[in-house]
């Protein structure tokens, strides 16, 4: 259940550190020195990389959304009490097997306190 992930800048590095320690293959856009990229740029990275973005900024779900994408996947970080990045891969981790296909298969996942919203890619206009 490897996965590969970049970790925008709405989140901290040690996020993609704690992602590692999972096993998985997750970078922080500051390991590519991409912490002034645009996020389109950061997109196009994730796409060509085909890597999950992970961030707490909702515009990936807008661009995704404009570009009538598939991939990447984003998993979104919203409304959560806890913005400690130890707590907030927790809060992934512990729901990575119920994600894993829709990730797999292209989606956007919000992450909430008390609630996963998943929608599937892409999306019809």
């Amino acid at each position: 259940m490897k996965l590969k992930f970049l970790i925008d800048n709405a989140l901290s590095p040690i996020f993609s550190k704690q992602l590692q320690n999972h096993g998985h293959d997750a970078i922080h856009v500051r390991d590519m020195d991409m912490q002034t990229c645009t996020d389109e740029e950061i997109f196009d990275f994730a796409q060509k990389e085909e890597r999950i973005i992970v961030s707490a900024d909702t515009d990936f779900g807008t661009i995704i959304a404009l570009r009538n994408e598939q991939f990447p996947s984003v998993i979104i970080f919203r409304r959560t009490r806890n913005r400690r990045p130890t707590e907030q891969v927790a809060l992934l981790i512990s729901n990575l097997e119920q994600i894993e296909v829709s990730l797999r298969n292209g989606s956007i996942v919000i992450i909430e306190d008390n609630r996963i919203r998943i929608r599937a890619l892409p999306i019809m206009q």
